[in-house]
C-alpha cells in the first residue's frame, strides 16, 4: 500500500508511521510536513527506504504529489483540517483524521459523489471510545446511557497542535459542546455536569467535566435501534492541566480577546501559548499516559445491566522499551490511528462519504490489533445505576 501522512513529523502521527512500518504491508510512505528540520529528523528515526520526506511549500504541490495514494493520513492541527480535507478531496483520495473535531460531516457528499471516504477522529478518544461502546451495546437489548470518559496525562503544551486542542475543548463560544438527552443535543458551557471517574493505575479517580468530542453524535445516529436516552462524554488532563484551565475560564480569558502585543493586535491565547510552549510547566508533567473509561447501561429483557470498558498500557516509567515518558501518551493515541489506517486502506472495509468509527470498524478485531501492542481492553459488570423495568 502507498500511503501519505500530513503533520508527518508531529508527535503523535511518527508514532502512526513506526506502527504502518512494523506490521502494515506498506510499499511507500511520503511523509509530509511544513518543518522540514523536524521533518528530516523523524525520516532518520525511521531509517526506512519506503519513507519519502515532502517539505510542503504549496497547496498544489501537496495535491499533486498526494494523488494516488491508496491512503491519507491526517496528523494536522484541528485549525488545518478543513484546509487538508480539500486537498484530499482535490487529489482523489480516501483518508481518516486525529480529532473530527472540525467540519468533516459538510463533506459526505462530496466523498460520496467522488467514490472515496472520509473517517474524522480516529485516535484513542474519538475512536477507541466508540468501539467499546458498541461492544458494550452489542451485549445489550436497549442502551439507556452511554458515558465516555478519558484520561489525557500529557502535558499541555508538548506541541502547538496539543495546545490548540487543549484550548479548543473550553471554548466558551463552542456550540458543538453537547450532551445527548432524549432525542435532542443540548449544549453546555465549559466544566458543565462533574463525574468522578475511576480510571485504572496509575492515574485513578478524578472529576471529569464535558467536552466537545464528536462520539456524542455518531453514537447518537449508531445507537438510535436501541433507544438510547443519554450520552455524555467527558475528559481530564493532569491536574495542574485542569487547575490552569479552570482558572483561564474563570477570568474569561479562554474567550481569547484581542490584546495589543508589541505593538499588534494579537490573541491572549496566541501570546499565553507562546509562553506555555516555552516553559518547563507546559512541556513537561509528572505523569504520562492514556486511559479510557466507556460506561454503558441497558436492558437484557427485564434486566438492566451495566458495562465499564477501560484501557491500560505498559507503564511510563522507562521499565518498558519505548513506553516511557510522553511516548506513553503519543503511541496510545497513534497506535489506534495506525491500526485503523491499515484496516480500512486494506479493503477490509468499502465505505464512502463520511464514516465514523463504529459504523465500519469490528471492536474485536481492533482489541486484537492493540493488544498486539501492549494496549489492553477490559471488560467488567457493575452495579446499574438506574432502575430495572
Amino acid at each position: 500500500m502507498r500511503l501519505f501522512v500530513l503533520g508527518g513529523a508531529g508527535r503523535i502521527a511518527r508514532e502512526a508511521v513506526r506502527d504502518l512500518l512494523d506490521y502494515a504491508p506498506v510499499a511507500e510512505l511520503v511523509l509530509a510536513d511544513l518543518a522540514a528540520e523536524a521533518l528530516h529528523e523523524v525520516a532518520a528515526w525511521l531509517d526506512d527506504a519506503r519513507v519519502q520526506p515532502f517539505v510542503v511549500s504549496r497547496p498544489e504541490a501537496v495535491v499533486e504529489r498526494m494523488r494516488g495514494a491508496d491512503l491519507v493520513l491526517d496528523g494536522t492541527p484541528i485549525s488545518s483540517n478543513s484546509a487538508t480535507l480539500e486537498q484530499i478531496l482535490a487529489a482523489g483520495c480516501s483518508g481518516l483524521n486525529l480529532n473530527g473535531l472540525g467540519t468533516e460531516w459538510a463533506s459526505d457528499t462530496a466523498f460520496r459523489n467522488a467514490g472515496h471516504w472520509f473517517l474524522p477522529g480516529f485516535g484513542m478518544t474519538p475512536g477507541l471510545t466508540n468501539l467499546l461502546a458498541k461492544a458494550a451495546a452489542a451485549e445489550l437489548e436497549t442502551v439507556d446511557t452511554v458515558r465516555v470518559s478519558h484520561g489525557a496525562y500529557r502535558p499541555l503544551a508538548f506541541s502547538r497542535a496539543i495546545c490548540e486542542t487543549t484550548m479548543v475543548e473550553y471554548d466558551p463560544h463552542l456550540a458543538s459542546r453537547t450532551v445527548f438527552e432524549d432525542g435532542h443535543f443540548v449544549p453546555v458551557p465549559p466544566f458543565a455536569r462533574p463525574r468522578e471517574v475511576e480510571l485504572p493505575p496509575p492515574f485513578g479517580s478524578a472529576t471529569q467535566y464535558i467536552i466537545p468530542h464528536p462520539e456524542t453524535q455518531t453514537l447518537a445516529r449508531y445507537l438510535a435501534p436501541q433507544g438510547v436516552r443519554l450520552i455524555e462524554v467527558r475528559g481530564t488532563w493532569p491536574a495542574a492541566n485542569m487547575q490552569l484551565l479552570r482558572a483561564l475560564s474563570d477570568w474569561g480569558i479562554l474567550r481569547n480577546p484581542t490584546v495589543l502585543f508589541e505593538g499588534r493586535p494579537t490573541p491572549v491565547l496566541d501570546v499565553l501559548a507562546e509562553y506555555l510552549l516555552a516553559s518547563p510547566q507546559g512541556t513537561t508533567t509528572p505523569l504520562y499516559g492514556y486511559a479510557l473509561h466507556v460506561d454503558v447501561e441497558g436492558h437484557v429483557g427485564r434486566e438492566r445491566r451495566r458495562l465499564i470498558y477501560t484501557t491500560t498500557h505498559p507503564a511510563a516509567d522507562g521499565s518498558v522499551p519505548d513506553w516511557a515518558d510522553l511516548r506513553a501518551y503519543t503511541r496510545s493515541v497513534g497506535i489506534p490511528f495506525a491500526i485503523g489506517a491499515a484496516l480500512l486502506a486494506s479493503g477490509q472495509a468499502q465505505p464512502t462519504g463520511v464514516v465514523a468509527p463504529e459504523e465500519v470498524f469490528d471492536p474485536a478485531e481492533v482489541f486484537a490489533e492493540l493488544a498486539r501492542r501492549q494496549i489492553l481492553v477490559h471488560r467488567r459488570e457493575a452495579p446499574p445505576e438506574g432502575p430495572s423495568v
